[in-house]
């Protein structure tokens, strides 16, 4: 059976919208009867995501936009979470472990690396000064089988 379904969503860059995030991917999903561990990882990432858009995209300011886009074909999930924020200087060493832009903030800088343990796939595009996307992907294991 070929699966197909979308949904698509935009919130405030306020912290209490991280938790909107995660409740709206996690019911999405749920239609494909993840196990709890797949569902965990995708919303963990999910929350990754959204906070790296609110804390560094829009330096946490309230007067930005997140938006996010779920989709699902077949069994694969797909995830993208935008802001048209502050953007990355420099993906890769956004990426590395450890790395954050906001030490006094006392961030950990494992945001992308916690996304890449959780996800099958993470990718990051972005542009100073028009914003970010994030793209993550991960197949649900089909029960049917």
């Amino acid at each position: 059976m070929n699966q197909y379904n979308n949904v698509k969503t935009s919130f405030i860059s306020i912290p209490e919208n991280e938790s909107l995030a995660r409740v709206i991917c996690a019911s999405f999903i749920s239609q494909l009867d993840p196990t709890i561990e797949e569902l965990t990882d995708v919303k963990t990432a999910v929350s990754e995501a959204v906070t790296n858009a609110i804390v560094h995209g829009y330096s946490g300011k309230c007067d930005g936009m997140v938006f996010m886009d779920c989709s699902i074909e077949n069994m694969l999930v797909t995830i993208e979470i935008r802001d048209s924020g502050k953007g990355i200087e420099d993906i890769e060493k956004a990426m590395e472990p450890m790395y954050t832009s906001c030490p006094e903030a006392e961030r950990s800088g494992m945001g992308f690396t916690v996304m890449e343990t959780f996800m099958d796939s993470v990718s990051v595009n972005s542009l100073p000064g028009v914003g970010t996307k994030i793209i993550m992907k991960k197949l649900i294991t089909d029960k049917r089988l």
